[in-house]
């Protein structure tokens, strides 16, 4: 997509969104495979090894095959993310609170300097990240942000949430629904449900995420990086070369595409899911849906770290965009 594009209508159409998924079920096995032999990433693999002593000149060394435990290691990689979730999850859940939120309506003010400029993670990390130059400009917008619509958003989020898990979440038929549609999601793409420049498409996915991981997947930067590599940089028809990034022709730069929709990613996160279940099922572990999408979230990282090297090329191209995450 070209930056300031919105993405291209074709993204939508049925035919293209199966091609899509069709790419990356040709490609989720290998990252699978990779994904269980390092443990996430905490290890490296049997062939990342013989290359290292083979560049060292350790020709000599012999590799004796390990037998992985795919069992074993699944449970391992679900425990660690689920308690990696869980750390600071109980901040999000206080501020994500009806009866929270009403007691700041006469003092929005308090909400955003003391709330979320020092107490809801993300945001306060955020701000507080000095060293990303990047961000400069997303410090600069909350600054000069207004407080009532600050509450405001949080709070339209907060209802939608809730209503959702009310009103459309069916826990028996979630995992069989085959359509963008029918997940239901697209209201939050809405001028409602956003703060331009301060509570974009990152932060609100990830607010999401923390209130209810079974059913609001977390649509942060590496997620999007991963489907760039997932769907092998193909571009599926697109004008504007792939969806899943966002290029600045006049600056000649490349990211992450920081304005995907949030419907569209979350029902590629939503198959991403259905293919992890299969795959563990194999190996007999059982993922518990109350956290269906925070495995997603890990796999997703991971797929995106074995590209580190390649992202933080194209991120080091990038001077002052402070879209990212947001």
């Amino acid at each position: 997509m070209y930056y300031p594009n919105n993405i291209e209508d074709i993204c939508y159409d049925e035919n293209h969104i199966q091609q899509v998924l069709a790419e990356i079920k040709a490609n989720f096995n290998d990252y699978f495979e990779k994904f269980i032999e390092t443990e996430a990433g905490i290890k490296i693999t049997e062939d990342t090894f013989s290359e290292i002593t083979n560049e060292l000149g350790a020709t000599n060394i012999r590799i004796t095959k390990r037998k992985v435990d795919k069992s074993k290691v699944l449970k391992s990689i679900i425990k660690a993310s689920i308690n990696a979730f869980e750390k600071d999850r109980d901040k999000y859940l206080e501020i994500l609170d009806d009866e929270y939120l009403e007691e700041y309506e006469d003092d929005p003010s308090n909400f955003k300097n003391t709330v979320l400029k020092n107490e809801c993670p993300i945001i306060r990390l955020t701000l507080q990240n000095k060293k990303a130059k990047e961000l400069d400009k997303y410090r600069t917008n909350f600054r000069l942000s207004n407080p009532n619509e600050l509450l405001e958003v949080i709070s339209n989020l907060t209802t939608f949430a809730n209503e959702y898990l009310d009103d459309i979440y069916d826990e028996e038929e979630y995992e069989e629904l085959t359509s963008l549609e029918e997940l239901g999601l697209s209201p939050l793409d809405e001028e409602e449900y956003i703060v331009y420049g301060v509570i974009g498409g990152g932060i609100k996915s990830h607010l999401l995420y923390k209130f209810n991981p079974s059913v609001f997947p977390n649509r942060g930067r590496e997620a999007i990086w991963a489907f760039w590599y997932l769907t092998n940089k193909k571009t599926f028809n697109c004008a504007e070369d792939s969806e899943f990034l966002n290029i600045n022709i006049d600056k000649s730069t490349t990211q992450q595409n920081f304005f995907y929709p949030y419907d569209l990613f979350s029902f590629y996160a939503y198959n991403i899911y259905l293919l992890l279940k299969k795959e563990a099922k194999r190996c007999g572990v059982y993922i518990d849906t109350n956290y269906r999408y925070v495995i997603v979230d890990d796999f997703l990282s991971f797929v995106a770290q074995e590209h580190g090297e390649e992202i933080d090329f194209l991120k080091s191209q990038v001077k002052e965009e402070s879209h990212g995450y947001y």
